[in-house]
């Protein structure tokens, strides 16, 4: 009898967690992929432009920049997963339960309602992109059978609603922990996309036999457009790092030990370091094949034309990593949904019960009616909202300025001292207040270089 107990209870602790879930069995190389579906993102093709502003001093010193403080900001989240001890304290499954946790209710609100917000208007972004790629391919097909100055233009509604489609589908995933497939598809396709940027960005500078560009940058009429263009490239480089919004919920999927932040330090390095050598080969060779005319986009923004089947490969790996990406930023404001209405509703068969489906041709699955109803009116109203205002992406510089220095790092910042209780007027308590606020003053200038853009934009 004894042996029958001490067989159930050891077949207990390999089934669940300290936490009563299941069993997390995500490590180093699952947290790699989803941190790389979530941080290079197609906006690693516009980064040309934003060295193009900079120049060739500026433009490398202020992507390692964000680099370092992307990689301090993650250090300092991955010891806020558990509380009060970073290795055997309670778990925190989301962004918004640990600054609950460690600065109360109130501010928990406010990191909810940015964190939501962020995630919100990526998927939105997510969807607009998509489309911009599949009317790239298609432009593409129809400059190398016309010619280059053959009027090529199309709409992308039914591309967003496709798109919204497939989501509606992939929607069915129960949560990030069941995606590390999803995840590796989208980083492989990342990494696709980037090498084809990175290698046209190569081939071109050896079929101009010279390196474009200069050590300013783009030279502007007068001192005040420069400094707008310079703010605005700042802005677009610090927000295309950070992943903070979806730090802790990729942390909750890992298996410990060995403990969850030392395998989250380790990722978010090799990613960063990854990514950073991605983002400067990619803006660096953008900008020393095309120079001053550096287009906002490499593969959509036809800065090259051929081999346009190349181009075509090219964008459908971004789709495809668009695809997983958007799942990336959903699952989130999905299991949130998911475990609120679990507590407030415990007795309602809507929220709780799975009915079994069998369809034609594919095998059975389990489906729950309130997840099915409200992701399936998510996907619909980010899918709505971009067919509606497709010129939405120009206002998402401005919600990436909003919400990245709180998200990034005043909140991980203000946690970490209250985790590892960091004294006012400490050497370490100085260094990060220094940090953070340095971070706002770049965070600044990114917002009023979206802003600027914005009004250059209507006006012009």
């Amino acid at each position: 009898m004894n042996k029958q107990n001490s067989l159930q209870i050891t077949t207990a602790s390999v089934a669940y967690d300290d936490d009563g879930h299941a069993k997390r069995t995500g490590n180093l190389k699952s947290a790699l992929a989803h941190i790389i579906t979530g941080v290079i993102g197609s906006g690693v093709l516009s980064l040309a432009w934003s060295t193009a502003q900079l120049g060739w001093i500026g433009g490398p010193l202020a992507l390692l920049s964000c680099a370092i403080a992307t990689y301090v900001s993650s250090f300092l989240l991955a010891d806020c997963y558990r509380h009060p001890d970073s290795v055997n304290g309670k778990r925190n499954y989301s962004f918004m339960d640990a600054v609950r946790v460690n600065l109360g209710t109130k501010r928990a609100y406010v990191a909810g309602f940015l964190q939501f917000l962020s995630l919100y208007v990526t998927s939105i972004a997510y969807v607009l992109t998509t489309a911009t790629s599949v009317r790239a391919i298609m432009s593409s097909n129809c400059y190398h059978k016309e010619g280059h100055g053959a009027p090529c233009r199309y709409g992308g509604n039914l591309y967003m609603i496709l798109f919204g489609v497939v989501q509606i589908v992939m929607s069915f995933i129960p949560d990030l922990h069941s995606m590390t497939w999803v995840s590796v598809v989208a980083a492989i396709m990342s990494f696709t996309y980037s090498f084809i940027g990175l290698g046209l960005g190569i081939a071109t500078v050896i079929k101009n036999g010279r390196i474009m560009g200069s050590l300013t940058g783009v030279q502007t009429a007068n001192v005040a457009d420069k400094i707008w263009l310079i703010f605005q490239a700042i802005g677009d480089i610090s927000f295309s790092y950070p992943y903070s919004m979806i730090f802790l919920e990729i942390q909750d999927t890992l298996e410990s030990p060995p403990p969850e932040n030392q395998t989250m330090k380790k990722a978010s390095m090799m990613a960063i370091s990854i990514t950073t050598f991605f983002y400067i080969c990619c803006g660096g060779f953008g900008y020393a094949a095309f120079g001053n005319a550096t287009p906002g986009n490499l593969l959509t923004g036809f800065g090259f034309y051929e081999p346009y089947w190349l181009i075509d490969l090219a964008n459908v790996c971004i789709i495809i990593h668009l695809v997983g990406g958007y799942q990336v930023y959903s699952q989130p404001i999905f299991n949130t949904a998911d475990r609120w209405c679990s507590r407030k509703f415990p007795e309602s068969g809507f929220v709780n019960d799975f009915h079994k489906v069998k369809l034609p041709l594919l095998p059975s699955f389990k489906i729950n009616l309130f997840r099915f109803c409200f992701r399936t009116s998510y996907v619909i109203s980010t899918t709505g909202l971009a067919i509606f205002f497709p010129y939405f992406n120009q206002i998402l510089g401005v919600l990436g300025g909003i919400n990245f220095w709180p998200l990034a790092i005043y909140f991980p910042v203000e946690m970490y001292f209250v985790q590892k209780k960091i004294g006012a007027w400490t050497k370490k308590w100085i260094v990060l207040r220094i940090f953070s606020f340095a971070c706002f003053l770049v965070t600044m200038m990114g917002l009023i270089g979206s802003f600027e853009g914005i009004i250059h934009e209507k006006l012009s």
